[in-house]
């Protein structure tokens, strides 16, 4: 009994020495910004992402917004955070998330564009992260159907397993065969994807519109095979 004791112990330790931080806790080195979002680093290592458009000057009467539509073209472009890696294939990423009330975000992978129509304005929904690669959902209460935890596309998450307006926790098992998400703790979305998109790409962090404020924290990876 003791010795199985002292196995399992010894294989939780070396699980925990594979994990590896994604962020150095200072600075965004190893990682690319895409679109016009403003990334930083906090204190205590949180990062931070928030829009840098000035609203004020978007929404006065006869402002560069003149109609609906370009309004709505402006305010839909996304911006992203991307790995400069490119190669993640399987592996295990965990990281913790905040959003503001009726915020929205994601976590991409596998996505070799790297969000290039996501951050064009208008975006080109067809060929945005999710479609490319997979997005993994954030939304606190932000109208869109889809909960987090979500694979965006493929299946949809419960909507009883996140904390609203707190820190919630997401692993995203990345697998040839199979996509799992579990979101603070529980499993909540698996799929196989889609046979035809890359099993490898870089991982991102998004923004999802010009109203986007969103953390993350504790972002960690176990690659498997290295």
């Amino acid at each position: 009994m003791k010795r199985w004791i002292l196995l399992v112990l010894a294989a939780t330790c070396l699980s925990a020495a594979d994990d590896k931080p994604l962020f150095n806790g200072k600075n965004l080195d190893g990682w690319e910004v895409i679109g016009e979002g403003q990334w930083t680093v906090m204190a205590d290592g949180t990062v931070i992402g928030q829009r840098v458009g000035d609203l004020r000057k978007m929404l006065v009467p006869g402002g560069p917004m003149a109609t609906p539509k370009e309004f709505k073209s402006w305010v839909d472009t996304q911006a992203w955070l991307y790995t400069v890696r490119n190669d993640y294939g399987e592996f295990d990423l965990h990281l913790e998330y905040w959003t503001k009330t009726s915020g929205n975000s994601g976590v991409s992978i596998r996505d070799l564009t790297r969000a290039k129509a996501g951050v064009s304005t208008p975006p080109d929904y067809t060929k945005t992260p999710s479609k490319v690669g997979y997005e993994i959902q954030i939304n606190n209460r932000f109208p869109d159907p889809h909960p987090s935890g979500s694979i965006y596309g493929f299946v949809d998450a419960p909507k009883d397993a996140q904390r609203e307006d707190d820190w919630n926790s997401m692993d995203i098992l990345s697998r040839h065969d199979k996509i799992t998400v579990k979101l603070n703790g529980r499993v909540v979305a698996e799929s196989p994807g889609d046979p035809k998109r890359s099993k490898v790409g870089p991982i991102g962090l998004q923004l999802h519109d010009q109203f986007s404020i969103t953390m993350f924290r504790h972002v960690r990876i176990r690659e498997l095979g290295r």
